[in-house]
């Protein structure tokens, strides 16, 4: 990570730019982050290269080719801009070491971790090459080691099957080492290119050298075309599965999906990435990218930084990253700062110090904007939008409250749901699923799909889920604007109004209204599995790298592909309640869930509570906590007591109860006072965005700053 120096942009798009993660002949790679806190790496062209029709041309190709990969394998595109003066492209920030970093640090991977590898990666070519294309460039350093998995990066040389290499003078076609025979000879390539170089990679892994050396370029490509790869390092039992990968005819080298059978590993393989000295190092990467996405800063008291005094300290080797108070924040200051594009609000500023005992001012509000029995909001862009009395959906700026525009078609009992950075889908009372901008209002499809609740989008922004009016399942496609799949409940699950769901990449999971749990594939809507009754009513699962999160009557992680467990937590509680563990929120490598009026701070890996703290109330919320700056707010005494902040395990308020608001409703709308109220009858509902939190109860909507 290199400062930002002279003549480089500070914000693209909607990502405001904190530094260097790398560059090469085509452009430069920055650290990212937009208004929701989230890093990206944005790769832009190099100015003096945009006007080169040809290498424009590549660089929008990079984008689309990227795009059309969904595999949760590879690195996926965010946001991209290839017109105009600087074309980027925005990717996921993958906090994890490359894989020729992790090997030079510790070495060969052994027998479980190199099947562990070799088996993702070749699934992920296999999802590549379904797509209709080759990667032409699979090498270690283009391979990611997260907690999640390997992941793929970099499709800047990725064409369709059909494709011929391309060249200039003085050009090398391929990685010396990595690319196959043809690649190198300059003929015609297919998927089998991709494989040789996966026999390639595994062979460096596995050995810790590379399987094709030269005292030059050219020797290694002689060596590549002619002699034989150099196993001699490579465990025994190993070769057979890595040699046919590199037979010098393609026709000769196995399928994707045969090198993945072969690779197979064991059932626990998958912890190399979790725990022992690798998974220290995946650690040590996300804990970095955890402190650049919140942005850390001076301590309390303490005059803003300038963006100079930032970038030096990053420049010295990112020591700021360490130091200040974890209840402040670095901003840009305001001389130095760019306005943000019109329709994205920008953050609030998070608090630089926090009076225990005198509660912050509201930003705004509370502003009676909905019906007391109105449910849900959703902060998008620029606005919050909630129900809109006495029907649609209404929105109000996130600044200050002011409202901004209604829309009287949709029905809000349908759900609302964030499809993209800019659209959000609900549906109508004729079963339409609806996308809009959530900035403007403007409608930018519909699909009839007889829908009648919106239960998830998948992580990608491809795929809509719906329960249908007849209690079915359906999932409508984005890109065709077609119902994908409509499918009856599982045998053992029946849908209702109260189902909520979450999406991975590959599936979607849904909680009944009698806390029945279960998981279809996204392609066609097939069981994959089903927990009946884990909990007495609908609570919310959470999603993420494959794994399900399940409060009810324990807290509980899931294989998403399989329904296997891979731990469970009971409840602390003497209750004899059912359901002790309210539904968990996910937040890095932990989870925040309350089990049975106390707070739970776990591992995500383990399972193991690591902090906790404490609620008024016995009863477990059926709101998950939200997560932002560096508080989690929790809705406190099950849904009607009101909602309170409390210190995140790495701040200086550890495990504290920071402040409790319990005043969000007035008739009158005038009330800010934030103060500590008598309360108000009803369900709280909860949201964040942009170092702000939303509260909404009995129809009032309050907004509050973030510690």
């Amino acid at each position: 990570m290199r400062p930002l120096s002279h003549g480089d942009p500070i914000r693209l798009g909607p990502y405001r730019l904190v530094g260097v993660l790398g560059e090469g002949g085509m452009g430069k790679v920055y650290l990212g982050r937009d208004n929701t806190g989230r890093s990206a790496a944005v790769k832009v062209l190099r100015p003096e290269l945009a006007h080169d029709r040809h290498l424009a041309q590549r660089f929008v190709r990079e984008a689309e080719t990227a795009r059309a990969v969904t595999s949760r394998g590879v690195a996926q595109v965010l946001d991209a801009q290839t017109e105009g003066g600087r074309p980027w492209i925005a990717t996921e920030y993958l906090a994890g070491p490359t894989l020729d970093q992790a090997i030079a640090a510790h070495g060969p991977l052994d027998g479980p971790a190199l099947r562990a590898l070799g088996s993702a990666l070749a699934s992920t070519l296999q999802d590549i090459h379904r797509a209709g294309l080759i990667h032409r460039d699979l090498k270690p350093s283009n391979v990611v080691l997260t907690s999640g998995g390997p992941r793929v990066i970099d499709f800047g040389v990725a064409r369709p099957e059909h494709g011929l290499t391309l060249t200039t003078t003085g050009q090398i076609p391929v990685t010396p080492g990595y690319g196959a025979p043809e690649q190198v000879l300059g003929q015609r390539v297919g998927p089998a290119a991709d494989v040789f170089s996966l026999g390639a990679v595994l062979a460096h892994a596995a050995s810790a050298r590379p399987a094709y050396s030269g005292e030059h370029v050219a020797a290694v490509q002689f060596a590549v075309v002619h002699g034989s790869p150099d196993l001699g390092a490579v465990p025994p039992e190993l070769r057979p599965l890595i040699e046919p990968c590199l037979a010098r005819d393609p026709a000769q080298r196995p399928q994707p999906a045969s090198v993945a059978a072969a690779f197979a590993p064991p059932r626990d393989a998958h912890r190399v990435w979790k725990r022992g000295p690798l998974a220290d190092r995946i650690k040590e990467h996300e804990a970095l990218a955890e402190q650049f996405a919140t942005l850390p800063g001076t301590t309390a008291g303490d005059a803003r930084p300038s963006r100079r005094r930032f970038l030096a300290s990053l420049a010295a080797g990112g020591t700021v990253l360490a130091l200040g108070g974890a209840g402040a924040a670095w901003w840009w200051t305001a001389e130095e700062s760019e306005l943000p594009a019109a329709a994205d609000a920008p953050p609030a500023d998070l608090l630089t110090a926090v009076a225990l005992h005198e509660s912050p001012r509201p930003l705004w509000g509370p502003l009676k904007v909905a019906a007391p029995q109105a449910a849900g909001m959703l902060p998008l862009r620029d606005v919050v939008m909630v129900a809109h009395p006495p029907g649609g959906l209404a929105a109000y700026k996130v600044t200050d409250g002011k409202h901004k525009w209604t829309l009287s078609e949709v029905s809000p009992s349908a759900g609302l749901l964030r499809l993209t950075e800019k659209l959000f889908v609900a549906g109508d009372d004729s079963g339409n699923v609806l996308a809009f901008d959530a900035s403007t209002s403007e409608r930018r499809w519909s699909v009839p799909a007889d829908a009648e609740n919106l239960l998830a989008t998948a992580p990608d922004g491809g795929t809509v889920y719906v329960q249908t009016k007849d209690g079915q399942l359906s999932a409508v496609d984005v890109t065709s604007r077609e119902v994908r799949w409509t499918r009856p409940a599982p045998a053992g699950a029946r849908l209702d109004s109260a189902a909520l769901g979450a999406a991975g990449a590959e599936h979607l999971v849904v909680c009944t209204g009698d806390g029945t749990y279960f998981a279809v594939g996204a392609a066609t809507g097939e069981e994959a599995w089903t927990v009946e009754r884990n909990a007495s009513s609908a609570t919310a699962p959470a999603v993420e790298d494959g794994v399900v999160y399940m409060g009810g009557k324990a807290l509980t992680a899931v294989d998403l592909t399989s329904g296997d467990e891979i731990w469970s937590l009971a409840s602390e509680s003497l209750s004899s309640q059912a359901d002790n563990w309210g539904p968990p929120t996910i937040d890095g490598s932990r989870l925040i869930a309350v089990d049975d009026g106390g707070g739970r701070v776990v591992d995500k890996v383990g399972g193991e509570v690591t902090s906790r703290f404490w609620l008024d109330g016995t009863e477990p919320p059926r709101t998950p906590a939200v997560v932002q700056g560096n508080t989690y707010w929790v809705v406190e005494g099950g849904t009607s007591s009101g909602v309170s902040a409390f210190g995140k395990p790495s701040s200086e308020h550890r495990d504290m109860l920071v402040w409790t608001y319990e005043s969000a409703s007035d008739d009158s709308g005038s009330d800010d006072s934030g103060s500590e109220g008598p309360g108000s009858e009803g369900p709280w509902y909860v949201a964040a965005a942009g170092n702000r939190v939303f509260l909404m109860n009995s129809g009032s909507l309050v907004a509050l700053p973030v510690f």
